[in-house]
């Protein structure tokens, strides 16, 4: 049985947002990024344009290099498009500074890698004030561990925990000061099919309870089918969208 698992057996959810009931949170116009070398200017993005709505999980599909990590980075603030523009709801983020997307990122944002970047000398509980501490209206560390399963770890170190167990503690920290938006690239890239199934069931818990928009990034074409929709990328670009009419329990996902 899920360690996450809610008293109610796995079953597979319906979709039923329709379009009209949906808002933006992310629109790209023909969001293009090129990063110069010495000999060949090399396209990551090559006019892309997407909307993601809130609350909604999105997972992004494609092989490395096709321009997924890029996208991710620039709805992130990490990173600034060549040209086009990124509007996050009303404010156009392509025109910010760098203190402005430093805010940007600090209240609206969570980020999860798929390398866990847990201090070791904390405890699991540091680790997640350290995001708590900062915010506006966070929850506890205490709640944020208990949302991903780990509420019996709050005293442990990352040497202590698992792989799986530290990334739990990687995604209470990103959902600790409630984020309007949850960007993870590659979140079960590192773990077996067992403990990824955990992770997953911790990042759909995120998504419904807290109504997080939430995009990610993965290899696993499997994972699709939590997703409320697909969005596939080849060579820069969208290749296409498709929008799931059932949506997969992760306990579901073949590995």
């Amino acid at each position: 049985m899920s360690a996450i698992a809610n008293s109610e057996p796995p079953c597979i959810l319906k979709n039923n947002r329709s379009a009209e009931e949906r808002r933006e949170a992310f629109r790209t116009e023909t969001i293009t990024k090129i990063y110069d070398n010495s000999e060949l200017p090399v396209y990551a993005l090559r006019g892309v344009d997407l909307t993601l709505y809130e609350g909604e999980l999105a997972v992004l599909l494609g092989p490395s290099g096709s321009g997924k990590s890029t996208l991710l980075n620039i709805l992130g603030g990490l990173d600034k498009p060549t040209s086009g523009r990124l509007y996050f709801g009303n404010q156009e983020l392509t025109t910010l500074g760098t203190s402005e997307l430093t805010s940007y990122r600090r209240e609206n944002v969570g980020f999860v890698f798929q390398f866990y970047n847990l201090i070791p000398s904390l405890s699991a509980r540091e680790n997640v004030a350290l995001v708590t501490e900062i915010a506006e209206n966070p929850m506890t560390p205490e709640d944020a561990l208990s949302m991903v399963g780990l509420g019996h770890r709050i005293s442990h170190f990352p040497a202590q925990l698992s792989g799986g167990e530290q990334q739990r503690v990687a995604i209470a920290r990103a959902i600790a000061k409630r984020p309007g938006v949850l960007l993870c690239d590659e979140p079960t890239g590192a773990l077996d099919s067992k403990t990824g199934i955990v992770v997953l069931e911790a990042l759909v818990r995120a998504n419904q309870e807290l109504g997080t928009t939430t995009a990610l990034i993965t290899h696993n074409a499997a994972i699709a089918g939590l997703a409320d929709r697909v969005i596939r990328f080849a060579d820069g670009q969208i290749s296409s969208v498709e929008e799931n009419s059932i949506k997969m329990d992760p306990s579901e996902v073949s590995w």
